[in-house]
């Protein structure tokens, strides 16, 4: 798969990055993300434990949210150019959330001859709540 190429010179401060919309997350997702990453805490796999815990049902993993903050990067940049992925976790997701990451580019500048820039982005729900906020470096052409 060819990566995107995002130049350098054509991107300015302010620039929106293409946001990332996923398709509302499910309960078998859940169960299959515990598969793959090996977080098999009950609270994301069976229903009656995250009613016990006050959640009403289960819980998306973390580490799932992030994972839509790195697809949201590596979409607009390729998988290589991203340097560094930072979050901060606001909220839960739950079954039939529809998770948007958008962002912008907040700072270009070359340092040791590499071209970067520093980007914020926001995860939120169908309901606008905060999932996640992170920050994010890349390297472009």
């Amino acid at each position: 798969m060819a990566q995107p190429k995002v130049l350098f010179n054509n991107i300015e401060v302010g620039y929106e990055i293409p946001p990332l919309v996923k398709n509302p997350i499910t309960e078998t997702q859940l169960v299959m993300y515990a598969g793959a990453s090996g977080d098999f805490n009950p609270i994301h796999t069976v229903h009656a434990f995250g009613e016990k815990a006050g959640f009403g049902g289960v819980i998306g993993h973390g580490m799932l949210s992030m994972g839509f903050a790195g697809q949201f990067m590596t979409n607009w940049v390729g998988v290589t150019a991203v340097k560094k992925l930072a979050v901060q976790f606001r909220a839960v997701t739950k079954p039939k959330n529809v998770i948007t990451v958008s962002g912008t580019v907040v700072k270009k500048y070359t340092e040791d001859g590499q071209n970067m820039v520093d980007c914020e982005f926001l995860a939120v729900n169908q309901d606008g709540d905060k999932i996640i906020m992170g920050t994010a470096t890349a390297e472009l052409s």
